[in-house]
């Protein structure tokens, strides 16, 4: 499965989570989207579809505990967080300006 705007390939969890999606609900594209992108692509997500909650994992350095651990002459410690997503497969959408078959490899912001 991939970013259906940005070609960006979902990794981890997120492959399994969006293939049985895919299978569940009967898709013949593995593309997905957030309404914000299907709106942006000049498109929208079908009236009444379900999405499909994704999630991303990281790790960050705030500013603070950045210079804190730097005057202190030690590593930084870093902050775990976790965002949630809701995709749509592209056979939800309508009116999109992206072909089923076509993704850029415009890196995700």
């Amino acid at each position: 499965p991939n970013n259906g705007v940005t070609g960006r390939i979902y990794s981890g969890i997120n492959v399994l989570i969006l293939w049985a999606a895919g299978i569940g609900g009967g898709y013949s594209s593995q593309r997905w989207l957030t309404y914000k992108q299907a709106e942006k692509a000049g498109g929208n997500v079908k009236r009444g579809e379900k999405g499909t909650v994704i999630c991303y994992a990281d790790r960050f350095t705030p500013k603070d505990e950045a210079q804190k651990a730097q005057s202190e002459e030690r590593d930084a410690r870093t902050v775990a967080f976790l965002k949630r997503f809701t995709v749509f497969n592209l056979d939800q959408c309508e009116g999109l300006s992206i072909d089923a078959g076509e993704a850029s490899n415009v890196p995700d912001p």
